[in-house]
């Protein structure tokens, strides 16, 4: 067992989308390519039904505030105001300890 943990933050994103949908799919993988070449990225999970939720994982609160000005987040954001959400939440929190569970096969 792995005793040492180091704790990390967590960018929560909810929303729920217009019926103009055209062209998110695209933005969304390239937003999530791009967030995994920035400097303290960890991860992502994404799950998407009435409501969608997407948590991503960062070092810092610093790496999270470089991403959130990125350039090209920016362009996304503005976007997804515009044309793509009705409404949208977002949480950042920390990570303090986590634990899994996996079935063996």
């Amino acid at each position: 067992m792995n005793t040492e943990f180091t704790p990390y933050y967590a960018v929560i994103f909810t929303s729920i989308q217009t019926e103009n949908i055209e062209g998110y799919a695209e933005m969304a993988q390239q937003m999530e390519d791009l967030a995994k070449e920035q400097a303290g990225f960890i991860g992502i999970d994404s799950a998407r039904n009435t409501i969608g939720i997407t948590v991503s994982y960062w070092e810092s609160l610093e790496a999270i505030q470089q991403w959130k000005q990125h350039t090209d987040h920016l362009v996304a954001q503005r976007k997804g105001i515009k044309d793509w959400y009705a409404y949208y939440n977002v949480k950042i929190c920390k990570v303090e300890r986590e634990y899994s569970f996996k079935e063996r096969f």
